[in-house]
């Protein structure tokens, strides 16, 4: 099936079971809306299950990982082999993503979408599309075919993760140099100047972030990208984790399935989705907002405010994980806790 088509399949959540929700929450005993966003959240979820009753969640990390051939412009601190070392790690359960997701109750799956050596090490979903993306500095990033195939694979994910059981997905990256592919997209999608969004990434000095600015100006004025035409802002200066992460949006709503934006390139991801697809916002759910300087930009175009401020920059899911933990809170008020009638508690009223 071609993107295009996935696209079709896209349906609003059900405004119904919303309402249905929001009455259930106001018949429980505590005072009304008191719990704030996180009934907000349960409404949502409500309209995305199309029903009121609204059932634990089984979490699922997927994190992309790929290469970027703009490291090459020496916008890092790290070398490009780093990508696949922490990819083996997550297969290990020794990375931090691992010991958050253990606290959080979440499986770790980590994807090779585009690691620029083959992985050989047991754990890691091969979706490989490349090895690596090309250099934009220089050259588009990847071809039209390569960005939609990037997208689909992570719809594809989406539907094998529902088909096994789990309802709530949280988006993760791995990739040396993709806070550079993330500005470059942002960039281009919000004509945003890119010294305004760049940031340190992973490390850098003040005058290497200068240096990446100037990357990054330098290749969106040489390729032009059209930002009315997301497919050919990904390929000309996007990644494949980027478009992994946008198809497991888009896959979201398709399979009307929950998930969870992490930091700045899920957020550029999720922007991606929401703009070839708006009611995929209706399926996301935004945890932090990143500390990189394009983080709460990121979010504002997606249209979504973050649960937490943690100052938080490191990726690989873990805002996400952290995130996913406040499902479990909100979800034990809203099926645990007594009714009014049960409670023996006079019920509140709404008052205006």
């Amino acid at each position: 099936m071609r993107l295009n088509e996935y696209l079709k399949k896209i349906t609003a959540a059900d405004e119904r079971a919303m309402a249905e929700s929001q009455k259930k929450w106001d018949s429980i005993a505590k005072p009304l809306r008191s719990l704030g966003r996180l009934e907000e959240m349960v409404i949502k979820l409500a309209g995305i299950e199309k029903s009121c009753d609204v059932p634990p969640r089984k979490k699922a990390v997927l994190i992309f990982c790929a290469d970027n051939g703009i490291v090459e412009e020496k916008v890092t601190q790290s070398e490009s082999n780093v990508t696949a070392i922490v990819a083996e790690n997550f297969t290990r359960g020794i990375a931090t993503v691992n010991s958050l997701a253990y606290e959080c109750g979440a499986d770790v799956f980590p994807i090779d979408i585009g690691i620029a050596k083959d992985m050989d090490c047991g754990g890691i979903i091969n979706r490989k599309i490349a090895y690596g993306t090309k250099n934009f500095a220089r050259e588009p990033a990847m071809t039209r075919e390569q960005a939609e195939n990037a997208i689909i694979a992570g719809i594809e994910l989406v539907k094998q993760k529902k088909d096994e059981g789990y309802n709530l997905i949280i988006t993760g990256e791995m990739g040396i140099g993709n806070t550079s592919t993330s500005s470059a997209v942002l960039s281009a999608l919000e004509s945003v100047p890119p010294e305004m969004i760049t940031g340190r990434g992973a490390g850098l000095t003040s005058e290497g972030v200068k240096h990446k600015a100037e990357v990054i100006k330098n290749a969106v004025k040489l390729h032009s990208p059209n930002k009315d035409d997301v497919i050919d802002v990904l390929s000309k200066v996007g990644g494949f984790d980027i478009c992994g992460m946008a198809g497991a949006f888009i896959g979201g709503a398709v399979y009307h399935i929950p998930v969870i934006i992490d930091g700045l390139i899920s957020s550029v991801a999720a922007l991606c989705a929401v703009r070839l697809e708006p009611l995929c916002r209706d399926y996301i759910f935004a945890s932090h907002c990143s500390a990189e300087p394009a983080g709460r930009i990121a979010l504002d175009a997606v249209g979504l405010k973050a649960y937490l401020e943690c100052g938080m920059c490191l990726g690989e899911g873990t805002g996400g994980v952290i995130g996913a933990k406040l499902f479990d809170f909100a979800l034990a008020a809203y099926n645990e806790t007594a009714y009014f009638s049960q409670a023996n508690v006079e019920q509140y009223k709404l008052l205006k």
